[in-house]
This record gives C-alpha cells, structure tokens and sequence, in this order.
C-alpha cells in the first residue's frame, strides 16, 4: 500500500493539480508552497460566502449560519476600523471557544490586521505580559478574562476593552452588542502573503511564552497541507482496493466539533480553518465532557473529532460511547501530543467507521508537518506520518551534520509554513531558524518509506548516567497496562547518575496499581536502565496546560521523592 501512496502522492503534486508545488522566496530563501494557495486568509474567508444557507457556528441553542457570520465579521471588521484600527495593527482576543472567537479572528484577519490569540488560562500577570509585548490596539475578552483585566487595565490607559457575552459592560468598556450592529462594510487592503496573520503564544516550559508571527501565507499553506493529507491517503486507499477515489463532498456537510483551545494552531488552523474552507460546520463546547461531546456528535452529526489524545481515550471509554449514535464519524484522531500505540489500535477497533489520525506539527509551522490516518497509522502507529509536501526535511546531530536516513537527530524543516519569527525576540528568531530551517527541537528520524518518527523532545529526555531514555518511549510501554488513564514520564535529579527517570501515574478508575507492579510490567518490554525509579500513583488527574498538554515542570516541581514508590 506503500506503493499506492507514493504514487497517489506524486499524482497530486504534478503541474496543473490542485496540490502542484512550486517555489517561493521569502527573505532570500527559496521554499516550497502550494502553487495554487490563495494569498491571504482574507481570500479563504471572503470565498466561502456561498456557503450561505449553510450552518456554520453551533453554540448550546445558538446558530449562525455561514450568511450570519459573513454580515457579522463585516459588522465587526467596519467597527474596528471606526475605532482606528489599521492594516498590521494588532486586536488581542481572550476568552473561552465561543463562536465570538472565530468571528472576531475573521474579522481582524480580512481587514489587514493582526489576531493575537492570548491564552485564556492566564492569569492576570501573565495577561499583562501578553498584552505589553504584542501591544494590541483593541482586547476582545469575555466576562472571565475581564475581570483578570480588571486589576492590570491600570497598564493599558489607552487600551479599547470590547467585553464578550458580558450582562453589563463596566463604564469604558464596549459590549459585543455595538459592534454586531454596526453597519457592515469590510475594509479592502491588499495583503501581501509575508504579512503577518496573527501571533499565537508558544506554551514554552520556561521563562515567558514567545509570540509566533504566523504569515497569511503560511496559515493558507497549512490549510492545502490538511487538506492534502485527507486527499492523499483517501486516494491510496481507495487504489489500494480498486476503488474510485472518495468524493470528498459525499455524504452531506462536514462538521467537527471544537475542542482544544481556539488560540492554538491545532484547533484553529488545522481544524477550525479547515472545516471553514469546506464549509463545514464549527460545534463549540463551554468546557471539555466526554457525555456532551457525545450527544454533540449524536445531535449534530459530528464527522470529525480531534483533540488531545486523552481527550480521545476518554471518548471512546466514555459508558456513553456504546450507545450514543457515532455513525457519522469519519475521523477519530489527535492534535498537539503523539497518539500513543494502543489508542490508535482502540480507536481501529471501535464501532463505526472512525479512521484514527493524528498530525505532528507546532505553532511555528502554523500547523501541521506531517499527518498520517486509516490503515497507514494502524501499520504504523508509532509513526507521525509522511511530511507534506511544502516542507523540506532533516535530521542533525549536535554539531548540525545532517545525518543519514534511519538514524536519529534533530528535526529540522524548512517550507512556506514556517513563522516569520518570535515578536520583539530577535535573538530566538536567528537561533530557531537558520536559513530558512526552523531547527524544532523534536528528535526523530525517518524510515525507508519516507514516514516520520518522533523519539522525543531534546528538552525532554532523561539522561541517565550517559545513556539517554526518551521519555515517550517510556510513557508509550506504561499506557499498555490497563490500569492506566494518564502517564507522564520526565528526569527526576540524581546525585549518583545525574538524573533518573520518573513517572506519574493516574489509574483508570476503578482500577488498582503499584508501583512495582509496573516496573514489573516494564521489565518486558524496556531494558532496565529506562524503567522508571520513581512512581508516583496518584488520586487525581496530572496538570495539564491550556492546550491539554500534560504539565511535566509542574509535577518535577511539586512531587517528592520520598512520596514515590
């Protein structure tokens, strides 16, 4: 089937086809693009107007359909405008996934400004960073979010505060309501591709959180990479069992529903984006539940869910997911964190016809690098797919060697996705990309049939008395037991060995574990330097961070030693 991949692959990209590849310079670099990506998110935006009768945004009992949403973001764009706001000017958004989010993002995005998606798990001071660094023109927040506004606005004097899903807007701030009523008239500017689109913060693991500059281009390109990704491997299955390729349009609207959050690149790029230029429908949530995701689905006929692998698990381990109606599934997969072996095989099993799928790529490549689904992820599910075809690809070693096929290193890419740089931070900017190769700080390495493995992150690895143990590796054994519901592996210090490896557990519940009962179930299947010394079993669910992402600094930080067993 490899085959078939391959020249499904080769099909599509050729002179002419809808995924023909070219080149482009950027900043004296000749990257790879989609030929026949549109120049701007505008353009995406303004193309899917005949989408009109269609519903777009779903929210509890609330509906816009796609007509709705084009008068609305003209409504919002002419206000903004009112209200000074120019081509590059920045607008911050903060607040939950209400449908306010992408209408707001449109809006900013079509009339030449800039988006600044802040975080909304942040706390006041971190809120008054995000704001003094991006230095937005407006903020658009919901009730939460402006009251952490409240006790920093001090800071921002000339701050426009535009409140969201707010009962009584305090004096000085704009409700919702104003700008929706004003009279709709979309300012027209031309756009260049370099532009920036929006900048969305990094969760880095120390120190501040980086603003990446995500360009019009390389936000459209990672639009043609899904869609790409969905095509390609539907046409070389469908060659694989003699098939006429899929109708991507069969089988009536597309929907999805969101469930990560909205200022990350895995929900609002590769998915939100996505389903848009389909004209799909967007299914918002107010927080994360397996149950309601799954009336949603039911009720809405939801046809794709993506989210964080444990988001997934708890899906599809949901006493819910046995009787609730999933038929209209066609894709069950995860964004932001690798889906680990088993899940993949859970989600192969399953009832219905819900192909797992996952995608590997990071906010400086404005979304994916490469994805894999079906049967292609089932025979390999350790893998993170085939890089998409806008993108170079290597591996180096600590002296920057790029090293041969197999062998691992270092993930470098280079392509049209990758950001123009880090806000006010030029000196990461240079040392993360490097003539044009973003250097991503991911250990990999690729097989012969061109598919991508992840080991690690560099920063995420325990050295063990001069032997390194990659934590996922770890983490992708201890999720085959089936006690099991969350697993986090990281360096726990060590006078002896410089470091040792540490893991914290969260058992399904219900189930019962040991510490040594899992270092046995290791023994199996790890050499005994990567079994993990430290287990902490513990009685609620590990931290995580505003993208699902399990807090591994947080539980270095917090757990004792002499706690584990």
């Amino acid at each position: 089937m490899y085959t078939e991949l391959r020249e499904a692959w080769d099909e599509l990209i050729q002179p002419g086809q809808m995924f023909e590849i070219t080149t482009v310079e950027v900043a004296g670099n000749e990257l790879k693009a989609f030929a026949l990506a549109p120049g701007s998110l505008r353009d995406i935006w303004m193309g899917t107007v005949g989408h009109a009768a269609a519903d777009y945004l779903v929210y509890e009992k609330e509906r816009w359909t796609y007509q709705q949403a084009h008068d609305q973001v003209a409504s919002i764009a002419a206000w903004l405008a009112a209200n000074g706001v120019q081509q590059h000017d920045r607008v911050a958004i903060s607040m939950r996934n209400y449908p306010e989010w992408m209408l707001a993002y449109w809006a900013i995005v079509s009339m030449g400004a800039v988006a600044v998606g802040l975080n909304a798990w942040w706390v006041p001071e971190e809120l008054d960073y995000g704001l003094k660094d991006s230095e937005p023109k407006v903020l658009i927040c919901d009730s939460e979010r402006l009251q952490r506004f409240a006790g920093i606005k001090e800071s921002f004097p000339d701050l426009k505060v535009v409140a969201v899903r707010t009962d009584d807007a305090p004096a000085g701030v704009v409700a919702w309501s104003e700008l929706i009523a004003t009279e709709p008239a979309m300012p027209d500017p031309t756009i260049d591709p370099e532009d920036d689109a929006c900048v969305f913060y990094t969760s880095g693991t120390t120190g501040h959180p980086k603003g990446a500059q995500l360009t019009h281009r390389g936000c459209v390109n990672n639009l043609f990479s899904v869609m790409f990704s969905n095509v390609v491997q539907s046409a070389a299955t469908a060659k694989v069992k003699g098939d006429a390729p899929a109708d991507p349009l069969a089988g009536g609207q597309q929907s999805a529903i969101v469930a990560t959050p909205l200022f990350h690149v895995t929900a609002n790029n590769c998915l939100a984006q996505t389903m848009t230029i389909a004209g799909g429908k967007l299914v918002h949530m107010y927080n994360w539940d397996a149950g309601e995701a799954l009336r949603l689905i039911e009720e809405e006929k939801v046809t794709t869910f993506t989210g964080v692998p444990v988001m997934t698990r708890e899906l599809i381990a949901h006493p819910d997911f046995a009787t609730r109606d999933t038929s209209t599934l066609k894709a069950l997969g995860g964004g932001g964190a690798p889906v680990q072996p088993d899940l993949v095989d859970k989600i192969d099993k399953s009832k219905g016809d819900a192909a797992p799928s996952q995608g590997y790529g990071m906010t400086e490549t404005c979304g994916i690098i490469s994805a894999l689904a079906g049967p292609y992820f089932v025979d390999k599910p350790k893998s993170a797919g085939v890089v998409m075809p806008n993108f170079d690809i290597k591996c180096i070693d600590e002296e920057g060697n790029e090293l041969p096929l197999g062998e691992r290193g270092e993930i470098c890419v280079r392509g049209s996705q990758v950001i123009k740089g880090y806000l006010n931070r030029p000196e990461d900017t240079a040392e993360t990309i490097v003539e044009g190769w973003l250097h991503t700080g991911d250990i990999g390495y690729l097989d012969e049939d061109g598919f991508l493995y992840l080991v690690d992150r560099a920063k995420d690895m325990v050295l063990r008395g001069g032997e390194n143990v990659y934590c996922s590796e770890v983490e992708t054994v201890l999720f085959k037991h089936e006690a099991l519901a969350e697993c986090a592996v990281f360096s726990v210090p060590d006078e002896r060995l410089g470091e040792e490896v540490g893991a914290a557990i969260y058992p399904t519940p219900g189930a019962s574990v040991t510490a040594d009962e899992l270092r046995e179930f290791c023994k199996d299947h790890l050499a005994a330097y990567k079994i993990p010394r430290y287990i902490w079993i513990l009685d609620e669910p590990l931290p995580r961070n505003a993208s699902g992402k399990f807090v591994k600094r947080e539980m270095q930080d917090t757990l004792n030693v002499a706690d584990a067993g």
